[in-house]
């Protein structure tokens, strides 16, 4: 999980915090602390220790269920930033 410390950081300074790791320690799951406006729904966070990524699922307005991976802290940052959960 050391390689994914980085995508941690980045995590938890937007308002995510962990929900909880799978049985083998290959992922570790987060959700924002706040709701998204208009959704009242919690994006969720998967860093996935295989592929060295990280995964995030959000729900539209519209109740549609989105996700996108992030090779990249530098990336997830960036979206991050374009979508705000306020």
């Amino acid at each position: 999980m050391e390689r994914l410390e980085a995508f941690q950081v980045a995590a938890r300074l937007d308002g995510f915090i962990e929900v909880n790791e799978v049985e083998d320690g290959s992922a570790l799951w987060f959700r924002n602390r706040l709701p998204d406006a208009g959704t009242n729904s919690h994006k969720r966070l998967c860093l996935d220790g295989l592929t060295n990524s990280a995964t995030i699922y959000w729900q539209t307005v519209g109740s549609q269920f989105n996700s996108r991976t992030f090779r990249t802290v530098s990336s997830l940052q960036e979206w991050l930033r374009l979508h705000p959960h306020q």
